[in-house]
Formats: C-alpha cells, sequence, structure tokens
C-alpha cells in the first residue's frame, strides 16, 4: 500500500492540527537538509514530510485529501506514491524562509536566508597614549595616530575605477542568489559570481584592486579628562575600522598608560606621600610641609606619632572621574633616625634612655 500522508508524519488520521504540527516540527528537525548535508535520502523525507505538512496543515486540502485522496478531487501521483494532486499549490524559495514564516528559526540560525550579505559593524581597534603623572590628575589633551582599513580615497569605497560603477550581476540579475530546482524544490544558495553582492566590478579601482578598502594612518586628538586613572578606557565612537556592506563603523578604543609618580602612590583617588618626621616632632607633636599636587600644606603632627600613621588631608588627591570633588592625600609618617650624633646629643639621647 502507498504510504499515506499521516503515514509519513506518523500520526491518525484523526490527529489533531497541534499534534500535526509537533509531528511536522520533530520529522522536520530530524531530516532537514543543513542538519544532513549530503544525504539525499534524508532530503527526500524531508520533501515528503514538508508536502506532508502543506496539505494537512490546510483544513481545505486536508478534507479534501481525507475525502478524494487529493487535494482538488483529481488524482495525481505524489511523493512515495501517495496520490494527491498538486497542481494547486507550488514552493520555490529558501528552506529557511519557510520555517520562520511558521514557527520562526527552528534550526537556530542553520536554515536562515541565504543572498546579499547583511550589513556589517567594523571592528574596534584598541590603542594607548601615554601620559605623565602631572598631566593625569590635570587633564590633557593627546594626539594619538593609528593605522585603519577605511573607505579607499581613490573610489570612495565602490571598488570600482573612477567614473565607473558595480553593475548589475548578469547571472542572478542582482538578487545575490542563484536558484537550483531540486524536484518539488527551489534551494537558493549565493551567486557564485558577484558573492552573494548583487554588482560585480567589472573595471577595479587600480589603487585597491577592487576591494574599496585601505590602509591609512590617521591621528584623533582626544580630550584626558583630569583624574585618569593607568588603563582608564577612553572610547571615540565610530572612529575604528570601517563596515562592510554598509554597517557603521568600530570604534577607537584610547588606553591611558600614566607614568609613575616619584612622590605620590595612588590609590583610587586618593595620593599617599611619605612624610620624614624627626623623633622629638613625632614625640612630642609638631608641624611640617606636606607636598600636595596643589602645593605644600603645612599638617600637624600629633605627639606620640608611630612610623607608618597615616593623617589625612581632605580634598587634595586626585579629580574623581564618577563626579565632582578629590580624594585625599595621605601623609605617612616616617620617623627619621640621625645616622650620625655629636657628643652633645648623644649626652642628651643617653639621658632620654634611662627615663623612658
Amino acid at each position: 500500500m502507498p504510504e499515506s500522508l499521516y503515514d509519513t508524519l506518523g500520526v491518525k488520521k484523526g490527529a489533531s492540527a497541534d499534534e500535526i504540527k509537533k509531528a511536522y516540527r520533530k520529522l522536520a528537525r530530524k531530516h532537514h537538509p543543513d542538519a544532513n548535508p549530503g544525504d539525499k535520502a534524508s532530503e527526500e523525507r524531508f520533501k515528503q514530510v514538508q508536502t506532508a505538512y502543506d496539505v494537512l496543515s490546510d483544513p481545505e486540502k486536508r478534507k479534501a485529501y481525507d475525502r478524494f485522496g487529493s487535494t482538488n478531487g483529481r488524482v495525481g501521483q505524489g511523493p512515495g506514491g501517495v496520490n494527491v494532486d498538486f497542481g494547486d499549490f507550488e514552493w520555490a524559495g529558501d528552506l529557511g524562509d519557510i520555517f520562520r514564516g511558521r514557527f520562526g528559526d527552528l534550526f537556530g540560525g542553520a536554515a536562515r536566508t541565504r543572498g546579499r550579505p547583511q550589513p556589517v559593524r567594523g571592528a574596534d581597534v584598541e590603542t594607548e597614549v601615554r601620559l605623565s603623572f602631572e598631566d593625569s590628575l590635570g587633564g590633557a589633551e593627546a594626539k594619538v595616530p593609528v593605522e585603519l582599513t577605511v573607505a579607499c580615497s581613490e573610489c570612495g569605497g565602490t571598488g570600482a575605477r573612477p567614473g565607473t560603477a558595480p553593475v548589475i550581476c548578469p547571472e542572478c540579475n542582482g538578487r545575490g542568489v542563484r536558484a537550483e530546482s531540486q524536484g518539488l524544490f527551489a534551494l537558493s544558495q549565493p551567486c557564485p559570481r558577484c558573492r552573494g553582492n548583487g554588482t560585480v566590478i567589472e573595471q577595479p579601482c587600480p589603487k585597491c584592486k577592487g576591494s574599496g578598502r585601505e590602509r591609512r594612518l590617521r591621528t584623533y586628538t582626544v580630550k584626558i579628562k583630569p583624574g585618569v586613572k593607568d588603563g582608564t578606557k577612553i572610547r571615540l565612537k565610530g572612529k575604528g575600522e570601517v563596515g562592510a556592506h554598509g554597517g557603521p563603523n568600530g570604534d577607537l578604543i584610547v588606553v591611558t598608560r600614566v607614568e609613575p609618580s616619584a612622590t605620590y602612590e595612588r590609590r583610587g583617588d586618593d595620593l599617599v606621600v611619605q612624610v620624614p618626621v624627626s623623633f622629638p616632632t613625632a614625640a612630642l607633636g609638631g608641624k611640617v610641609d606636606v607636598p600636595t599636587p596643589e602645593g605644600a600644606v603645612s599638617l600637624k603632627i600629633p605627639a606620640g606619632s608611630e612610623d607608618g600613621k597615616l593623617l589625612r588631608i581632605k580634598g587634595r588627591g586626585a579629580p574623581k572621574l564618577s563626579g565632582s570633588g578629590k580624594g585625599d592625600v595621605l601623609a605617612r609618617v616616617r620617623i627619621q633616625v640621625p645616622k650620625r650624633v655629636n657628643k652633645k646629643e648623644r649626652e642628651l639621647l643617653e639621658e632620654l634612655g634611662k627615663v623612658i
């Protein structure tokens, strides 16, 4: 007995529309040509499954098939020996288009429409700029040279010799795809002549050889905000590699490299500075001058300060990138021990040693 459309989908004759759809989806996934490249048996089975679903998913066609064994009352030999007339519908196009129209992209992108290339965003480009520690705190403008792929200056990016233009591909008539008949199906693939672009370049630009691209050195002025740290990234929109097929340009990412300071150690927005303090000042208290980016500040040293003690000078540190204000300067007390002492100093230290 020839296989019926219900047998093709593996469902009973009284199956509901949901049962038919579920069975079809399962078999379509299993036998889809993209999932079985080169497997002619799976391709043929896929066609039979699609044919069965096209009939059984349509209430009118299913009704005619159940009554007459065809979709319109006329008998015709269909795939798998099934007596079905296909004269009242046809399928020509990309398999992915049909699946997306019914269920979305069932195959996770494997059956996407082939044809003219889609716009592609250009790549981001990363480069570095070196700054002194002082410029990182005060801000600056830097000239950043970078080599980029840009539209050809000779042909404006068309790839064609100046005075000429790309012409419509004679093989695909500008569609970018070529259809190949597979019985009931017309499968599409990118046109080999134009590679899916829809146009061909008959007279290539002598400078870029038809690519429409060239490498050029460009220099951008980058504004450095006060307070940038080593490794801060500054993004210049649209200044990266040129996009393809009309896509947008990528971005230029400038990474700051800050030279270390001979005076300060940076901790976030705070600056740590080593402050030498004599032993008497540390013991008895007093004042010392502490360097800050805005000039020296007189700082009170509390009596009994130990070596390594941190004293805070508020608002004299690095500018904050994420808002107004500045960090602090942290003065680290470093008690200075004299390497040489005279006779009188020795006597005084010996007396002090007897007391403490």
